[in-house]
């Protein structure tokens, strides 16, 4: 009896886990567009790119793992018109491969095989976005980098997929850009996010424009100093119902609150602590595992 007790402990234990890893698709998508949420959702750069290869399968199933909310893709087209998960303009630093993705088919790039972060060679392909949306639907969210300029492809794989509510697309044009080239699928379809640089003049212009014609669930705001983000308006969007998306990947988006800061050298009150203090409620992160931590020990992620 006592042996059967203790084994079913460790299955409760085990179950226990993995349940914590894994959360409801619609808590994260309710959670995204609850403006009054005090909880932090935690998105993973590129997945797990430091156990796996960036934009791979693995770094998306890895980082899910880790009880993220939302995993960052950046995407690229094949020639024969397929889009894929990458970064860079060309294969050579993430892949066994040399050029542009452009000049290959999706055929041929299956070819190759990916690198990991240290650049040694793996086993892995090129994963397909359709791919990428199979694999995290009813799971996490996803923000699509690098991925403006396919804003119609991206959406009928979404739909196909089913995933049109678990995708944000964005990028840095004004409201007025972003109407007249894909104004049909704006608010009610394809989740649009606004990238605001607040070291320019005109942020916020960029901002109150976007309140009072899209009202978006989330801005994601770059800033290279203190003074940049505290001398702009920002504040004004956690009033009209939004969100504060801030970037913890490297100093020159957060002022040196960032991930180095909070893990490297030990210091996470003035990294993650700062960026929460001053609105954040969406925050991608290099450090997934760490942030997760973070957070639940403080009470601010499910």
């Amino acid at each position: 009896m006592k042996h059967l007790n203790l084994f079913l402990a460790i299955i409760l234990l085990l179950t226990g886990s993995v349940m914590a890893q894994s959360r409801d698709i619609t808590a994260i998508i309710r959670e995204f567009h609850d403006p009054s949420s005090k909880n932090v959702l935690v998105v993973a750069h590129r997945g797990d790119w430091r156990n796996n290869p960036e934009n791979s399968i693995l770094s998306i199933e890895d980082a899910i793992k880790m009880g993220v909310d939302m995993v960052e893709i950046d995407l690229k087209k094949t020639k024969d018109g397929v889009l894929i998960l990458m970064h860079d303009q060309t294969l050579d630093r993430t892949t066994s491969g040399h050029g542009k993705p452009s000049d290959y088919t999706w055929d041929e790039l299956q070819q190759l095989t990916l690198k990991n972060g240290h650049g040694g060679p793996t086993r892995q392909r090129i994963p397909s976005f359709e791919q990428c949306m199979n694999t995290v639907k009813g799971r996490v969210m996803v923000n699509i980098d690098k991925g403006y300029d396919y804003y119609k492809d991206v959406y009928k794989i979404l739909v196909k997929t089913g995933t049109v509510d678990h995708a944000i697309i964005k990028s840095a044009k004004t409201y007025e850009e972003v109407k007249a080239e894909n104004g049909d699928l704006l608010s009610s379809k394809l989740i649009y996010m606004p990238v605001v640089y607040l070291n320019k003049a005109n942020a916020d212009a960029i901002i109150k424009s976007f309140e009072s014609n899209l009202k978006p669930a989330a801005y994601e705001l770059l800033f290279a100093t203190d003074s940049a983000l505290i001398n702009t308006n920002y504040q004004t969007i956690i009033g009209s119902g939004s969100k504060i998306w801030l970037d913890a990947l490297w100093p020159s988006l957060n002022a040196g609150h960032d991930d180095e800061l909070s893990v490297e050298e030990g210091k996470p009150e003035a990294g993650w602590g700062w960026l929460i203090a001053h609105g954040a409620r969406i925050i991608q992160t290099d450090r997934p595992k760490e942030l997760v931590a973070y957070l639940r020990e403080r009470g601010l992620h499910r």
